[in-house]
Formats: C-alpha cells, sequence, structure tokens
C-alpha cells in the first residue's frame, strides 16, 4: 500500500493542500472546527487499504489551502465549489463525502447543490437544517441562546482572534479538540468562549502531544481568520 501523499491543486480560484493515498472509488473526508486534513489520519489509511481513493483537503482557509481574506468568500457556495473543482481536477464524475462539523454543513450542501456529483454521504455532529426564508441563523441563534453562544461571538471580525491570543497555539487545540461538553458552548455575561472552555490535565487515550503539536504549528502559521470566517458568512 502507497503511504499518503500531498499536493496543492488549483480549485475555484484557490490552491488546495490534499493528502491522499489509494485507488478506487473517490471519498472526501471533510474536517471541522478548528482541524485539518490530519484529523483523518486514521482513517485515511484504513479505506486505503479497503479499495478507495481517500482525499482529505485542509479546507478553504485552513493549513496550506488558501485563506481568502474576507468572509464573503467563505460562503456554502464558495466551499462546495471548491471540492467539485476538486472532483474535476481527479476526472471523477462522482464521490463519496464524509464530513465532520463544518465538513458535514459542506457536505450537505455539496448533496443538495450538486446531487450529481455525489455517490453518498456520511456525516458527524451536524444533521442537515434548512435556511429560514424569514431569519438569518445568526440572527436566530442570538434570540435563542443569546449573545454568549460561541457562533455569536465569533461574528465581530477580530474578537475571537484577539481572546484565542491570550493563549498558546496548544492550549487552543486542547480547549476545542478536547471538548466533552454536551450543551451548547453559551459562554457566561462578560466571558469570551475561549476562556469558558477548560484545559484538559490529562489528554484521553486517542490523542498525544505530538499530535496535538501538529494542530498548533499549523495554525501558529495560517491563524484562525479564514476558519472563523465560516461563522461569519454565515449572515450573508
Amino acid at each position: 500500500m502507497s503511504e499518503v501523499t500531498h499536493q496543492r491543486i488549483k480549485t475555484n480560484g484557490i490552491w488546495m493542500h490534499l493528502a491522499e493515498q489509494g485507488t478506487g472509488p473517490l471519498v472526501l473526508l471533510l474536517h471541522g472546527f478548528p482541524e485539518l486534513w490530519f484529523s483523518w489520519r486514521h482513517q485515511i489509511t484504513y479505506l486505503a487499504n479497503h479499495g478507495y481513493h481517500v482525499v482529505a483537503p485542509d479546507l478553504r482557509g485552513y493549513g496550506d489551502t488558501d485563506s481568502p481574506l474576507s468572509h464573503t468568500s467563505y460562503t456554502v457556495h464558495h466551499l462546495v465549489g471548491d471540492l467539485i473543482g476538486l472532483l474535476d481536477h481527479f476526472n471523477e464524475p462522482q464521490a463519496f463525502v464524509v464530513g465532520h462539523d463544518w465538513g458535514a454543513v459542506v457536505a450537505w450542501h455539496m448533496g443538495l447543490f450538486r446531487p450529481d456529483r455525489v455517490k453518498g454521504i456520511v456525516n458527524f455532529g451536524v444533521p442537515f437544517f434548512a435556511r429560514s426564508p424569514d431569519i438569518r441563523p445568526v440572527d436566530s441563534m442570538r434570540q435563542i441562546f443569546g449573545e454568549g453562544f460561541y457562533i455569536c461571538q465569533f461574528q465581530e471580525p477580530g474578537r475571537a482572534e484577539g481572546a484565542f491570543a491570550r493563549y498558546d497555539y496548544v492550549a487552543v487545540m486542547k480547549k476545542f479538540l478536547l471538548l466533552n461538553k454536551t450543551d451548547n458552548l453559551i459562554a457566561p455575561p462578560g466571558m469570551e468562549i475561549i476562556d469558558y472552555l477548560e484545559t484538559p490535565s490529562v489528554l484521553p487515550p486517542w490523542i498525544t502531544e505530538e499530535e496535538l503539536q501538529v494542530y498548533a504549528d499549523k495554525f501558529q502559521e495560517s491563524g484562525f481568520t479564514g476558519p472563523l470566517n465560516y461563522y461569519r458568512a454565515m449572515t450573508l
């Protein structure tokens, strides 16, 4: 079995980084916030060993993929367009699409916008929500959950970035990737969501300090504005 290889391709006006392994039917693995292709490191090889051509991109704004400055470049239309260009690059008419968190949102909308390019969808963490014709998503969330809801806090450019900057990058990764809260992420009045989240002192068995450092190093290079722009584009 071949090793995981990496390349950058031109798609939908940006350069996108891909991790790739195997031959066979195409499977796209789409990560969430704040993650990278690296989140699928175990699944890539497993699926490749079982006869699939597996591609896990750094999504727009993440890792070694281009990160446009304006939040207007992060709508679901842009995100789906990136993946259609990826399929075109490989001359593949269709793919199985697997998504987690924001990756699931993109997968749902790929099936909605371009069902002709999707063989099947497997999603984790985020069910499909149809957009209301009467109220913008963030306005609805603000009414239901209040200003302390993390998506509401992420709307103001620079606010979350400034709050995150009070912590080292490994701590930020621990706060989000090791999150074990089952209720909605709502900070108390006057508190930023990053301050509300705990930093676990003991790692779970499924991740190591070295693996967390991979995320931390990459976000130190690329920053958080691209990923946060996904939330800011929800108002468009």
